[in-house]
């Protein structure tokens, strides 16, 4: 409907602001000059002053539009949030996964979540789209699409496929010049990790951004698209089974800052044996972490 859309909306507010110029018993432009003064359609101001006319504001006569009461503040309407982007949505999609609990199995309704993350619904598919590759969204044969869990044998392809990608990023980020921004974004980081832990009680939940932060960080020193693309994957599938055990998260995220902290020294060293141990030692509790969460959720076949 025209009264659900954003021209319709920013029209009628910026009508309402006319009337209150205009005394009681004055009469509007006409429709095209109306038009041309809201930058809209004349459909568009015939819908805004049927509106006005229900309200009781103005009164239509023929195709005279005269003024019967000043609006109201209240009178206004709502404009709709902004549209996201698909990186947008990535991030929303993410924090709605993390703090909301999603439950493996869960169907996700595009038009519902559409309305619920202020997207396109074309925008949204789009989105669901891309992470069914993965197995991560599969689309159900009635419509709609359902959040898939993961067996324990895709999370250890997944790993391993990880731990090769980083442990060559590692090989790349140790051999380069002490001026790379690089350096810069690992000092910025162990801060941001140090200002965490000293809140860890209340905040852990936060480090899950973090984690992914910094290993995009570590990642973002090879050129590569597919690394750039796997990443999203990573960004899904470990921060969110992350969360699937909820007994020790607190714990299990601490301990990982400290791991973090101690990559970040290893890398630091330019000893490549001594960053990539630092590197191994950090994913294989990653790995166990996500294949404690699965046998907690039963997603062990």
């Amino acid at each position: 409907m025209a009264r659900s859309n954003t021209r319709f909306i920013e029209a009628h507010n910026t009508l309402l602001d006319v009337c209150k110029t205009l005394a009681v018993g004055d009469t509007l432009e006409s429709e095209n000059q109306l038009a041309a003064q809201l930058g809209v359609s004349r459909t568009v101001v015939r819908n805004v002053l049927a509106r006005l006319d229900e309200l009781g504001i103005i009164a239509l006569q023929g195709r005279d539009k005269i003024l019967v009461r000043p609006p109201r503040v209240d009178e206004q309407l709502e404009k709709p949030a902004p549209l996201l982007t698909i990186d947008e949505l990535e991030g929303r999609f993410m924090d709605w996964v993390l703090r909301m609990d999603v439950p493996p199995g869960t169907s996700l309704n595009v038009a519902q979540l559409s309305k619920d993350f202020s997207v396109a619904p074309h925008t949204l598919q789009e989105f669901l789209s891309a992470f069914s590759r993965f197995g991560i969204v599969v689309r159900r044969p009635g419509g709609g699409w359902v959040l898939n869990g993961f067996t324990r044998a895709y999370a250890l392809e997944l790993s391993d496929f990880r731990t090769l990608l980083e442990l060559n990023s590692v090989r790349h980020l140790v051999a380069l010049p002490t001026d790379h921004p690089i350096w810069g974004r690992l000092d910025k980081l162990e801060a941001a990790h140090r200002d965490l832990l000293d809140r860890i009680e209340n905040d852990y939940h936060d480090f899950s951004l973090l984690d992914e932060t910094f290993h995009e960080a570590i990642n973002s020193v090879v050129s590569n698209r597919f690394v750039k693309e796997f990443q999203k994957v990573i960004s899904l599938i470990f921060h969110y089974h992350f969360q699937w055990n909820k007994a020790d998260e607190r714990i299990r995220n601490a301990a990982a800052i400290g791991e973090h902290l101690a990559y970040i020294d290893a890398l630091r060293s330019r000893d490549v044996d001594q960053a990539q141990a630092a590197a191994l030692r950090h994913l294989a509790t990653s790995k166990q972490t996500l294949l404690a969460a699965l046998e907690a959720n039963s997603h062990t076949d």
